[in-house]
């Protein structure tokens, strides 16, 4: 059996991850590793202590308690001094465009990202910004 690459190892934690979500409309993971190592994860749903997001049946419109999974290792990381400047993000989905804002701003020079998101949007806005991305899917 051939040994998987890092970024492969890495897609797979971000899917694992995105197990943990509590939204009922899309399930995203994601991880910031430097160096090869793992520094912070997440996964979308509403922050600690608010209700989780309702079941799809019971909306039609995009939850608005959720968090998003890059912004939630960001957040994290922040939280726990962990500096992701040089970072790249692993994440099962391309970010929307607030999140690709949230990702530059943080420092994080590459994305890799394994399904699009319904706008490409994020993704024009990290080329534009100067940050590689590449499809890993």
């Amino acid at each position: 059996m051939a040994r998987p690459t890092i970024e492969q190892v890495m897609m797979q934690v971000a899917r694992t991850m995105a197990q943990r979500s509590t939204c009922s409309r899309l399930n995203v993971g994601a991880v910031i590793a430097k160096d090869g190592r793992i520094v912070s994860t997440g996964y979308n749903g509403a922050p600690a202590g608010m209700p989780h997001c309702p079941p799809r049946d019971q909306h039609d419109q995009p939850c608005e308690a959720a968090i998003h999974a890059e912004t939630n290792a960001i957040v994290y990381a922040a939280r726990a001094g962990i500096p992701t400047a040089g970072a790249t993000l692993f994440c099962t989905h391309a970010p929307c465009a607030p999140c690709a804002r949230l990702v530059a701003a943080s420092g994080v020079n590459k994305v890799f990202y394994g399904d699009t998101y319904r706008s490409e949007r994020g993704l024009e806005e990290l080329a534009f910004l100067g940050i590689e991305t590449e499809h890993l899917p």
